[in-house]
């Protein structure tokens, strides 16, 4: 991905927070998938007061562009409303790895921005974490 193409999906995950609806205190998330042949796709948190109906960016996102038929993607850009970088947790990480997801864009509102392959998102365990207290969702400081 050149890095036009990674501003772009950036800057349109970070328009889809604005969508994000959540509860309890819960992040809000955008994310912005590129498929392929070269279409974006973004998506926001979306909470419901039963968990296991909620959604995450990442999932809705991919659901857009499965729904219009994408099966094969490029990267998935990820920005959240918080300090430092959103990390998907494990139920979205393997959600975009059953559709081979090869890079992950990480990005802050700072305009840090911090590309890794879908691969290499486990070796983040090991950094400083904390944990929202509504939820197992890791964040990290873009700092370490």
């Amino acid at each position: 991905m050149n890095y036009d193409i990674m501003d772009t999906m950036v800057r349109m995950a970070m328009d889809a927070i604005r969508n994000a609806y959540t509860l309890n205190n819960n992040i809000a998330v955008g994310a912005c998938v590129l498929s392929s042949d070269g279409t974006l796709y973004s998506g926001c948190t979306v909470d419901h007061s039963i968990s296991d109906l909620s959604l995450s960016a990442e999932a809705v996102a991919m659901a857009k562009a499965i729904s219009d038929g994408k099966r094969e993607f490029d990267g998935i850009a990820l920005v959240a409303d918080i300090d430092g970088y959103y990390i998907p947790d494990e139920t979205a990480r393997q959600f975009l790895e059953e559709f081979n997801m090869p890079e992950v864009v990480l990005a802050d509102f700072d305009g840090n921005i911090e590309v890794v392959k879908m691969d290499d998102l486990s070796p983040y365990k090991q950094r400083r974490r904390k944990r929202n207290s509504n939820n197992d969702t890791l964040l990290f400081d873009s700092e370490d």
